[in-house]
Order: structure tokens, then sequence, then C-alpha cells
């Protein structure tokens, strides 16, 4: 027998013949690790031409003709790999909000076609379906949104030479491929950076969102543009919390498990919707919150999540707040909204003169409301930049110069609006008078302008309005006389 060494193998010519024995596997393993890699490389070309087959076959707007899940012989569960769609009247699909996000299943909005007599068949498709729906309802609304993004695949599949499109279409964004090569963006996907000195990324003209073009095919959260166009109204309820419970202890937009201990991933809520989010869905991105603004004049910003971020980015400019039905009371206490508001009748009343006046159209003088459009359409509706801006004292210094240089036009600058004033018909003394001066007062029925002490110290009725009773009776008096034989 010969000698063992230190691992208790021997030395002599028994361990020969154990080596002679195992020589054999050590030439085989090469050969193994070279048909593993050979079977490999053919079931990743095979999963590819099935990927390409299916989405040639696939038709949008063909829900129906999807085979059914087969059923196991053994009558078990259908095999996991193959997808379900969920039907319209789901209440898992009808629950979820746009707030889930499932990365095993395609969503609404993504369309799979990609050959160019498929598109075609499904625009005219899709025209018919407009043609066919009610007007102005939510679902015509929906069938030419998807028009339009069928319309723009097709514009992308026209031009094969380019390996990145220009423009991309995924659930309602619009991506514009970036030519930027800054690296100081963060991509709203994986939330990891952006290096455009190597990497191609798009951003979305609607709502602003940035991603990897390699994160284009995993984003599952609509434009936030959409719903600003079809619903643009605020949540105007304090921090409406509801509890992480209520999530099943999943973030509120991608569904990732979270917990206020930060295991596996810490929970922040959003002051504006009250919900919780993971870290890569919530940045701790400061916003002022309406719901506080209107009903605490609070202008602090607050921490809110990615999407409500772009949301209240989007609504920041529209005109959606009607104080007076919201918080009445806020007028009260706020003494600049009731100046804003004074300066805003008065420019309502000045829009007949400008509207009449060819030197007015000319000049163009209610372009200096262009981006305050509101301001002259009525005067009870706000947007939250305009609260920010008067809590700031910003708004009163800006419409204060535009009410003086409007003011100056039509009681100095020009004559054909001059014409247009009134004389105090109950003293029937001093200068001309306008309706939009601090001492006047316009009577609600004739819109005659009259001093307004002499207004509120004459008892008997406007002058006007009695001349215009007087002359309709005429007029009726003079009408029966000629009916008469």
């Amino acid at each position: 027998m010969g000698r063992r060494g230190p691992s208790g193998a021997g030395w002599g010519p028994a361990a020969g013949e154990a080596e002679g024995r195992v020589r054999p596997r050590r030439r085989c393993r090469c050969g193994c690790v070279a048909e593993a890699a050979a079977a490999s490389r053919r079931a990743m070309a095979y999963d590819e031409r099935l990927a390409r087959f299916r989405q040639a076959h696939l038709n949008p707007f063909d829900k129906a003709s999807e085979p059914p899940p087969q059923e196991r012989p053994d009558g078990g569960d259908p095999d996991p790999g193959q997808r379900l769609e969920p039907s319209p009247g789901d209440p898992e699909s009808a629950l979820d909000l746009g707030l889930a996000e499932d990365h095993f299943s395609r969503p609404v909005g993504l369309i799979l076609a990609s050959d160019v007599q498929q598109l075609r068949q499904a625009i005219e498709e899709c025209k018919r379906v407009i043609l066919a729906l009610p007007e102005h309802s939510e679902r015509q609304k929906d069938a030419v949104v998807r028009l339009i993004h069928l319309r723009l695949k097709l514009q992308e599949l026209k031009d094969p030479g380019e390996d990145e499109p220009n423009i991309r279409v995924v659930l309602e964004h619009r991506f514009y491929k970036e030519k930027s090569k800054s690296v100081k963006q963060m991509c709203d996907k994986c939330s990891t950076i952006i290096w455009g000195l190597i990497q191609t990324w798009y951003t979305c003209t609607g709502c602003y969102y940035r991603c990897h073009s390699k994160c284009l095919p995993l984003v599952s959260k609509p434009c936030v543009r959409a719903k600003v166009s079809h619903q643009a109204e605020y949540q105007l309820s304090i921090c409406p919390e509801s509890g992480l419970d209520s999530q099943d202890y999943r973030c509120a937009e991608c569904r990732a498990p979270v917990s206020l201990r930060g295991v596996p991933s810490e929970a922040r809520q959003c002051d504006y919707t009250g919900l919780y989010y993971c870290s890569s869905c919530h940045w701790n991105d400061l916003a002022v919150v309406p719901a506080r603004a209107i009903h605490n004049w609070d202008f602090e910003p607050r921490k809110v999540s990615r999407c409500s971020m772009r949301y209240l980015a989007l609504m920041v400019s529209r005109p959606v707040l009607k104080l007076r039905e919201i918080n009445p009371l806020l007028f009260n206490y706020v003494e600049e909204l009731v100046e804003i508001r004074k300066l805003r009748q008065d420019i309502l009343l000045m829009k007949p003169y400008f509207i009449t006046c060819k030197e007015a159209m000319e000049a163009r003088l209610l372009l200096q409301l262009q981006d305050r459009q509101h301001f002259v359409e009525n005067d009870e509706m706000y947007s939250l930049q305009d609260l920010i801006d008067i809590e700031a004292g910003r708004l009163s210094c800006s419409l204060t110069e535009i009410h003086t240089l409007f003011a100056k036009h039509i009681k100095l600058d020009c004559e054909r609006c001059q014409a247009k004033g009134f004389v105090c018909e109950l003293c029937k003394e001093g200068d001309v008078l306008f309706p939009f001066d601090s001492h006047t007062s316009v009577c609600t029925d004739c819109s005659a302008v009259f001093h307004r002490d002499c207004y509120y110290d004459n008892s008997t009725t406007c002058p006007k309005c009695a001349r215009l009773s007087l002359r309709k009776q005429s007029l009726f008096q003079d009408s029966s006389m000629e009916a008469e034989p």
C-alpha cells in the first residue's frame, strides 16, 4: 500500500489508479460546458424567433381572437407561463386605477403590432369605431388617443434605417430621443444616473418623464398629461391617509413591498395623495400642496411622490380653483385676495372698450394678460400659481401696473374710448365717469354709471331705466292703436 498524503490520498500505485479513474471526468468537463453553451444559444435564438412570431401576429384590437389557456391533462392549474388577459369587467383591473405595476402583463395602451399592413388595418378599424361611438363621450376620446398612437407607431416603422427612433409612444407617453450629453439626469424608472455620453435616453414631451432606452419597455405608468386633459382637478383633502394596510404594504405605484421600518424598502408618504411609495417612486421632491394653500393659506413645500410632482407641475397654471365655493371665508382673512378680485372686476369692465377700439386692437393691449388668460374671462377662477404669486406679493404689483396702463388708454390716450364715458344724470356735474372708477356705482339693470354718493342718496329710480320703461310703453300703445280697425 502506498503512502497517504495530507489530504488522505495515496502517493503510491493506488493513488495512480485513482488518478487514472478521475482524469476522464476532467477531460469530459470541457465538452459538457461547450454543449451547455451551445444549447443555451439555441434556446435564446428560439425564444427570440418565438417572440417575433407572436409580436407579428398580434392585433391590439382583436383581443377575442386570442386562444384560451389550455388546461393541463391532469386537471391541475393552467401553465403559469401562459399569460391571461384581464377581462374588461374584471374588478381587479377596475380597482387598479393606474397605481399598480405588473411586469408580467401587457399594459392596455401598449401597441405590439409590428407589421405595417396590420397597423393600417388597425387604423381603419379605429376610425370606424370613432364614427360609431357617441360624440364627446369618454370612449370616443380614448379611441382618438388610440388612433394617434397607432399613427405614430406607423410613422416609426416607416423609417427602418434608424436603430433608435426619435419618437417612441408608450402608454400615452410621447418619448423623444434626447441629444444632450448631460450626466445630471436621473432615470424615473430605475432611479439611476443617465450617462448621456454612452447611453440613449428619452423624455416625454407631455409630463417630462425621463428614462433610459432600455427602460422604455418597462414603463407601466400612463402619462400624467392625459389625466390633466381629461380630468383637471385637485385633491382638496389635506393628506388623506388611509394606512399601509389598505395598500397591502406595497408601493402605491410599482407595488414593491414597503414598510415603515425600511425593510425591504422604506415607505415614504406623499403629502398630496396621502399614499405610501417606495424610494424609487418617491424621491422626497418638494411641492406646494393645493389643499393646504386653500384651507390653511399654507404655502410651505411638502414632500410628494414623483407622479404627484409631475401632476402638480402640469396643473399649477390651470384655473380650476373656485375659491368662493371651496373656501368663501378666505376673502375675510386675506386682504390681498380682495384687492386682486377688485382689479379683476375692473379689467372685465375695461374689456368691452378694447374690443371695440381699433387702436387697442392694433396695440394688442389684452395680450398683457396672455399668461393669465382667465383674468379677461371671469373673476372667480384661480390657479395655484395665482395663489402662490398673491402670497409672495408679485401678482398685486404686476396686475396694478396693467390696470393703470388700461385705464390710461381709455381715459387719456384714446378719444374713441373717452366718448364712451358717462355723465351722472342725478347731479349732472363733474367729469366723465367710467364704470371702473373707484368713486362710481353702476346700475345693475341698464349699466348706467353715477357718482356713488348720488346713487345711494337718491331714493328714486334710475333716470335711464325710467326713460327706457316710458319708451317701451309708448311703443306698445302705438302698436295697439295701429292694430285697431
